[in-house]
């Protein structure tokens, strides 16, 4: 009898793909769904990665240029009312209301330096909104997969024993591939949450450093109109 039985055991795929194979149909969903959940994650972090590193050259080549010397009215001249970088649309919306403000006299309308500040906060806010995109979707993934993971291995324990008593043998070897593909859902929802966990820490640290960046830009640029208004 333990002969035969460890013929059966040794019999039996263990690898990942195999046990995925042997899984049932609710457990495969699990596990599809994690593992698509896993790469929809890192496919986020990646692009994330990739458009802060971008955001950050933009904002110190605009720095430099800002604090260069260039009268400002230039600078605007160069990079036009829809330049491309982030830092370069919080400037230019500050610059076309200051243009705005100016009557047909070159008298200064009431109220411009408040405008500035509206148009340069609304400004930030948008490309705060989009460089926050993405990372609710890692935070869900990071909150949710271990437990979607428990539920994969709960419903596939729940069939082993199941097996177990419709076979009425209760033999480690043939109740291990039951147990072992109910685990892997656990296994996948740990893979997916880790590093989703990690890196929505990472990024919306780096997010919130950047939108802090164009925020005291903001607050910069804004006391130097200031300057301008009142003389």
């Amino acid at each position: 009898m333990e002969t035969s039985t460890l013929a059966v055991a040794q019999e039996i795929d263990f690898s990942m793909l195999g046990l995925f194979a042997q899984a049932t149909l609710t457990v495969k969903i699990v596990m599809l769904l994690l593992i698509l959940a896993s790469f929809w994650s890192w496919s986020i972090t990646i692009q994330k990665v990739l458009a802060y590193r971008a955001a950050r050259r933009e904002a110190t080549r605009f720095d430099r240029a800002f604090w260069s010397g260039e009268p400002l009215d230039e600078l605007y001249d160069e990079i036009g009312p829809e330049p491309s970088g982030r830092s370069e649309r919080i400037f230019a919306a500050g610059m076309t209301e200051w243009r705005r403000s100016y009557r047909s006299d070159g008298q200064m309308i009431a109220g411009a330096q408040a405008r500035i500040d509206r148009s340069m906060d609304v400004a930030i806010a948008k490309e705060a909104e989009s460089l926050q995109s993405g990372l609710p979707v890692l935070a869900t993934v990071g909150s949710t997969a271990p437990f979607v993971g428990l539920f994969g291995t709960v419903w596939g324990i729940m069939h082993a024993f199941i097996g177990i008593a419709e076979s009425q043998n209760t033999n480690l070897a043939v109740v291990a591939p039951g147990i072992a593909e109910a685990l892997l859902a656990t296994a996948l929802g740990l893979l997916a949450a880790i590093p989703a966990v990690i890196f929505y820490n990472k990024l919306s640290s780096d997010a919130d450093r950047l939108v802090g960046g164009y925020e005291a830009f903001a607050d910069e640029f804004a006391t130097i109109l200031g300057r301008q208004l009142e003389a």
